[in-house]
């Protein structure tokens, strides 16, 4: 059975959230004040509904206690995040994911219950910036706190040699876990094989350790 998520606010970060999961699969409800931006959106997610996000009312006649995730995107808006919060929790919805602007925000969406915040903004800079700091990086995903998912390239000295040479884990703290190769990732990995510069690896490192990489 496919999880059922609900998306609080339209914003370009709730549009993208939205879109997403409901490409993967997923049943998605959107709630916005925004007729039009509704009307948009209908055709391209399970259930569009017009509400006010800072009437308590209104959120408890949305029908979510039974929704999996209601992930409330409104960033600029404090009164109205902090009501879907309250209510989503009151009402029994077991995951509430917040979209906070700023740390003071965040921690009062933490203190009314949400499960998760997140800071768009803030994380995609640091993404960026870890992805500039190396050539080698192409893309970067947090794990948790302290562990984090690296895809990227071979650096130049270590084309032509295989993992066993190459030692990465001692060498690196890293632990590589796939190798995409001719467009197919693969977690079978050859240890004897060479590397080759149009493969990209696939890797799970400590964030303090990847210094040691750039």
């Amino acid at each position: 059975m496919n999880k059922s998520f609900a998306v609080f606010g339209l914003g370009r970060f709730g549009r993208k959230v939205a879109l997403s999961l409901y490409d993967m699969g997923a049943e998605v409800m959107v709630v916005d004040r925004d007729q039009e931006l509704l009307e948009k959106l209908s055709g391209h997610v399970t259930y569009a509904i017009e509400a006010d996000l800072s009437d308590a009312e209104d959120i408890k006649g949305l029908g979510i206690e039974n929704t999996d995730v209601v992930i409330v995107a409104m960033g600029s808006d404090l009164t109205s995040s902090i009501m879907s919060v309250m209510v989503s929790k009151e009402i029994g919805v077991p995951y509430v994911v917040a979209k906070a602007s700023d740390e003071r925000m965040g921690s009062i969406l933490e203190k009314v219950g949400a499960d998760k915040v997140i800071f768009p903004e803030e994380e995609t800079a640091m993404r960026t910036a870890r992805k500039l700091m190396s050539d080698s990086f192409l893309e970067f995903f947090d794990i948790d706190d302290n562990l984090c998912l690296l895809e990227m390239r071979p650096k130049k000295e270590w084309i032509g040699k295989n993992l066993i040479e190459l030692n990465l884990r001692e060498q690196y703290s890293i632990n590589v876990v796939a190798i995409k190769s001719n467009n197919e990732m693969r977690s079978y990995i050859d240890p004897k094989k060479p590397l080759s510069e149009s493969d990209e690896l696939l890797v799970i490192a400590e964030k303090d350790d990847l210094k040691k990489l750039n």
